[in-house]
């Protein structure tokens, strides 16, 4: 089976009863989880970005704490896991103050981790990476909050 253009779907949509609608959210959410979680964060969380952004950043933080640090290979591994969830809430929200947070928040737990990723050129290339599209996301931010993020970046640049 071939999917239809997202223009037919809406225009499918459109002709939907609400009751209709509710089911059709109902038995999206329960075909893949990150369909669950997309209408979570669409339902409960979108309101309150800031709570949103908290709560990953503490998720974030969890994960870090379980990285298994016997190796460098199990720390770059983990270290992609994080960063693959990270970007996926950041879809989520498709806001580029969310983005340039989250990301931060993943660079400065990257750059305090122990042991040092200053030892693994593969960790050093994610974090350089991140710092890349940290700066892009603030680019487009207005002037007051670029000025605040490109101080935080700075600071974050600096001491790597």
């Amino acid at each position: 089976m071939k999917a239809v253009t997202v223009k037919k779907i809406k225009d499918e949509l459109a002709h939907q009863s609400t009751s209709e609608l509710i089911e059709l959210c109902l038995q999206l959410s329960k075909f893949k989880k990150e369909n669950k979680e997309l209408l979570t964060y669409l339902l409960f969380e979108s309101h309150n970005e800031e709570r949103y952004i908290e709560s990953v950043k503490a998720y974030v933080d969890e994960l870090f704490e379980q990285i298994n640090i016997k190796s460098y290979f199990y720390i770059r591994k983990s270290v992609r896991k994080i960063l693959t969830l990270t970007k996926k809430y950041i879809r989520y929200s498709k806001k580029k103050e969310t983005e340039v947070e989250l990301l931060l928040h993943f660079c400065r737990k990257l750059k305090d981790f122990k042991p040092s990723i200053k030892k693994s050129p593969r960790l050093i290339a994610t974090f350089d990476r991140q710092i890349i599209l940290i700066k892009k996301a603030v680019e487009t931010l207005h002037e007051d909050l670029q000025y605040d993020y490109q101080l935080e970046l700075n600071n974050l640049a600096e001491n790597a």
